[in-house]
């Protein structure tokens, strides 16, 4: 076989070796050309594409190698493949442009046709109405050509074409340019040449019938007609050129010395001229290298062109680049419609945002909807969110994640105000109180209140308003101890010392309803212990709490987790669950409830005695006060300001069972002893004998009682230990006692007998 060498085949299947061995060609091959092509799509950010070819071994290779070529590199999208019959019939092309408008965001036209079809595809587009809306990409058969777009200016504005790089080679145009019918004759294709260039007819015998005008053989190349080279000279001669090189050295190799052509060339293997062929490496006619590869193919170097309407409307073709296996575009060179400067886009689909992953259309890979990131995830790549860390939020862009803020209930916040004044009241009024009973320490109302048990039960009122301070303190180890120490303290202090008055009123009039003996444990000193017993129950359970589960601050990223990350919070706080509060203070609840049942049963005791009254009124209201509180507690647990709520919630619980305490069973007292001191003294001073006299006389009344009406004896039973019990009710409570065990039996007999 022997050896070809083409000058103008760019058809891929000519490069595979295995079928067509012995051919070679100095043009570079349509899948350069395809490659190209694609680079430029590339580097325009054009990932949406149709591609038009003309129906054909030149269309239909040239947009399968770049369809091949786009899958193998991916990046790109083909919307459509279109092909322009051989053959098309009358609407063809319009229908070409209707099919086009059917995906509307594939502005980028690939097109691989030969002049004729482009020419009618942009006439199509024109008469369609869609100047400036495709972006054509053509290919060297559209490459500079100024037929393709005659009329048609503003329809091709800003279409990028390729040719392979070329040079004029000025021998040949002055070669061409002396030809004559004289000195050309041994070119039988001349003379019809002649004719046709020059429009006239070369005696009887010419090829133009009908023309006119005789040629007189004087006409002249470039002077009485238009003449540019053809673009294919530089190859043809690089493809003679290449074969004479080979010739020549396989001449040297074979025939060294010899002239002429010696006996070892006569009949060569046209396997060894291939092998001389595919090893020529000199510069061509246009300076550039001639070689050829494996395939037998030459490099790849073309020139980019862009048509370009200039501002005083003339259209031409510009180079805005050049491709040698890489591409080199000068994009600030590039033209589109007049009058915009900005670069059109050939897109399925718009980049997402930032904090936006791509959710891909199944089969169309450059299509995509934009999903936001939401909740507390972040962008972690272009197609995944994921979820920040559990003490973490996305930032504002959605890129990353940021550590949640950390807050705690501040001390300028109404949360926190509002329980502090009522704090600062309660200790202000509880001080007064104090100070006041230290000050009438020896008078009667003071001593008959029972003055120790008194002053425990104002110390547990001042803890319960104190409390306030440490829960909205900022939590720290020391903070944190101080309130499990202090949260029930304050109660248990409070309802142990009114249990033990409650129960100490309860045994005596119990006691009373048998004998007029004394009960066990009711001096103060065995108040004080009982009271401190029932205070130190309270304390070894703290102390417990400590071995278990020491003290300590945590952050809770989960109480202020809002649906909106911006909104979330992390809350600094001593780590108290809500059911370790309510056990610490479940004892002193337990204490509260205990006394006021005690409250209840002491109810029917007369008030000028004791205090069972005010207490039974005090622990009523305590009792609604925290009944109040549990719901609204753990009501709040799911809300955002659940810190806030619940810690005013506990704050003011306290302070307002405090104050009913303080109300209720100090503040009368301290009324007679500032505003009254006339009756903070004794009445009457009587020993204990009169007292037995008086309970003495009642005896005697009580006698009577079958001679009289049962009214009257209850008056004037009523009115001698009214005028006794205002003794009682300063001579202390010692004293008082006594007189209850003895009337308690004369009336259990008056009631008999009546």
């Amino acid at each position: 076989m022997i050896p070809q060498i083409s000058y103008a085949s760019t058809a891929p299947e000519l490069s595979d070796n295995t079928r067509y061995d012995f051919f070679s060609r100095v043009v570079p091959p349509d899948s350069y050309q395809a490659q190209a092509m694609l680079d430029i799509v590339t580097a325009m950010g054009w990932n949406y594409v149709t591609t038009l070819a003309s129906e054909g071994n030149y269309g239909e290779s040239g947009v399968e190698a770049f369809v091949q070529i786009s899958r193998e590199m991916g990046g790109v999208c083909i919307a459509q493949s279109l092909k322009i019959p051989r053959e098309p019939r009358p609407g063809e092309f319009d229908k070409i442009i209707r099919r086009l408008l059917e995906t509307p965001h594939a502005r980028a036209i690939i097109m691989f046709a030969n002049e004729d079809d482009i020419r009618r595809v942009l006439d199509a587009a024109k008469r369609s109405n869609q100047t400036g809306h495709f972006l054509w990409v053509g290919s060297d058969s559209w490459g500079s050509k100024i037929s393709p777009v005659i009329q048609q200016e503003r329809v091709a504005e800003g279409a990028i074409t390729i040719l392979p790089k070329r040079a004029t080679v000025e021998a040949f145009d002055r070669y061409f340019r002396s030809r004559s019918l004289s000195n050309n004759r041994r070119n039988v294709w001349f003379a019809e040449f002649w004719e046709e260039n020059f429009g006239c007819k070369l005696g009887m015998h010419g090829k133009r019938p009908g023309s006119l005008k005789k040629c007189t053989g004087l006409e002249k190349v470039g002077r009485d007609s238009s003449y540019e080279q053809e673009g294919k000279v530089q190859f043809v001669m690089d493809a003679v050129y290449a074969m004479a090189h080979a010739l020549h050295r396989m001449h040297r190799d074979y025939c060294f010395g010899y002239p002429g052509l010696c006996p070892r060339m006569s009949n060569i293997n046209g396997k060894e001229l291939l092998g001389y062929v595919r090893h020529v490496n000199f510069n061509g006619s246009a300076g550039t290298p001639v070689v050829f590869n494996q395939n037998g193919d030459a490099p790849g170097r073309y020139d980019i062109f862009q048509y370009q309407i200039t501002n005083k409307s003339t259209a031409e073709y510009k180079v805005i680049g050049q491709w040698t296996n890489k591409l080199h575009l000068n994009v600030d060179a590039m033209r589109w419609r007049t009058g915009d400067p900005t670069l059109p886009v050939s897109v399925c689909s718009v980049p997402c945002q930032m904090g936006e992953r791509k959710k891909i259309v199944k089969g169309v890979p450059c299509c995509w909807h934009c999903e936001r990131c939401e909740g507390y995830h972040f962008q972690a790549s272009e197609f995944s969110c994921e979820l920040c860390p559990y003490e973490q939020r996305p930032d504002r862009n959605r890129t990353g994640c940021i550590p949640i803020p950390i807050i705690k209930l501040e001390w300028h916040s109404a949360w926190a105000a509002i329980p502090v004044f009522v704090a600062v009241l309660g200790i202000l009024a509880t001080s007064f109180v104090v100070v006041t009973f230290v000050r009438y320490n020896d008078t009667p109302i003071v001593r008959a209140s029972g003055r120790e048990m008194s002053y425990v039960l104002l110390t547990g009122i001042f803890l319960c308003y104190a409390i306030t301070f440490l829960m909205i303190a900022a939590p720290s180890l020391a903070i944190c101890s101080f309130r499990r120490v202090f949260l029930g303290l304050g109660m248990c202090f409070s309802y142990a010392a009114l249990l033990t008055k409650t129960n100490r009123i309860h045994r005596i009039f119990e006691q009373g309803k048998k004998s007029v003996a004394a009960p066990r444990f009711i001096s103060p000193a065995s108040q004080l212990v009982i009271t401190f017993s029932l205070i130190s129950v309270q304390l070894l359970g703290v102390f417990v709490w400590f071995a278990v589960d020491p003290p300590h601050t945590v952050v809770d990223y989960g109480e202020q987790r809002t649906s909106n990350p911006e909104k979330a919070r992390g809350v600094l706080k001593c780590d108290i669950s809500d059911l370790s509060l309510i056990c610490s203070l479940g004892y002193s609840i337990l204490l509260m409830v205990t006394c006021t049942v005690y409250a209840i049963k002491t109810r029917g005791v007369p008030e000028t005695f004791n205090e069972a009254k005010p207490i039974g009124f005090t622990m009523y209201t305590t009792c609604i006060i925290w009944l109040a509180f549990i719901p609204i507690f753990f009501g709040t647990a799911q809300s955002a300001e659940r810190m806030y709520i619940q810690t005013t919630t506990l704050t003011i619980s306290l302070s307002l069972s405090a104050s009913v305490s303080l109300g209720m069973l100090y503040m009368p007292k301290v009324y007679v002893i500032i505003l009254h001191p006339e009756q903070n003294v004794p009445k009457r001073k009587r020993s204990f004998k009169a007292i037995v006299t008086a309970a003495t006389m009642s005896g005697n009344l009580v006698q009577k009682g079958s001679d009289r009406p049962n009214g009257e004896v209850k008056t004037e039973l009523c009115e001698s230990m009214e005028t006794n019990s205002e003794y009682f009710s300063h001579v202390g409570q010692n004293s008082a006692l006594l007189a209850l065990f003895i009337y308690k039996p004369f009336k259990t007999h008056l009631t008999l007998t009546t």
